[in-house]
């Protein structure tokens, strides 16, 4: 039983050393922080490390020990230390859809207003024409928040010079006039209708 005698004297040699070492940095950094005015600056770093170790040792411990800051302090610092490794909120997706692009939301309220009797069914088959794929409800939210009505009251909110200037580009090249054809059953009037595309 030779080898516990040994054990215990070695692990009490060793437990006496660590206590005089600590007790030495103990002296010694109150000695220094009571040199030292005003606050330490310390580093992320440091504070991270300084943080770990607080909170292993324990908030009692920490009253003994701590001399660069307050134990309150120091445990704060590892709550925020846990709090960013554990922060979720930059892989965090929001709910609904994304937002549609401004140049498909111009171009939406540009349909709507130079063609009033176009509903939101016609908007989206004239926007799949040009490759774009969106939903009804989304053109209506769109013409919604732009303040525009829909279609049935889109038209008896229109005013003329809006409906003329809507269609200016088909008035002047329409016209509306009658011939006079000789044919074998006598003179026919025709009255021609006629669209310049």
């Amino acid at each position: 039983m030779q080898w516990t005698r040994i054990l215990a004297y070695i692990t009490g040699t060793v437990d006496q050393e660590l206590l005089l070492r600590n007790e030495y940095l103990l002296t010694e950094n109150r000695i220094l922080r009571a040199q030292i005015k005003g606050r330490l600056l310390l580093s992320d770093a440091e504070k991270k490390t300084l943080a770990d170790i607080g909170h292993r040792l324990g908030r009692k411990a920490l009253n003994d020990v701590a001399n660069s800051a307050k134990p309150d302090t120091i445990l704060g610092w590892y709550r925020k230390l846990i709090t960013r490794k554990f922060d979720g909120s930059k892989a965090r997706c929001y709910p609904g859809r994304p937002r549609i692009d401004r140049e498909i939301e111009d171009l939406v309220v540009r349909m709507a207003k130079d063609n009033i009797d176009w509903g939101y069914d016609r908007i989206v088959g004239a926007l799949a024409n040009l490759g774009y794929v969106i939903s009804d409800q989304t053109v209506g939210n769109i013409l919604q928040r732009n303040g525009i009505s829909p279609v049935p009251e889109r038209k008896h909110s229109t005013t003329w010079k809006q409906f003329i200037r809507a269609r200016m580009a088909v008035l002047a090249g329409t016209d509306f006039f009658t011939v006079e054809v000789f044919t074998l059953r006598g003179l026919v009037t025709y009255y021609v209708l006629f669209f310049r595309g």
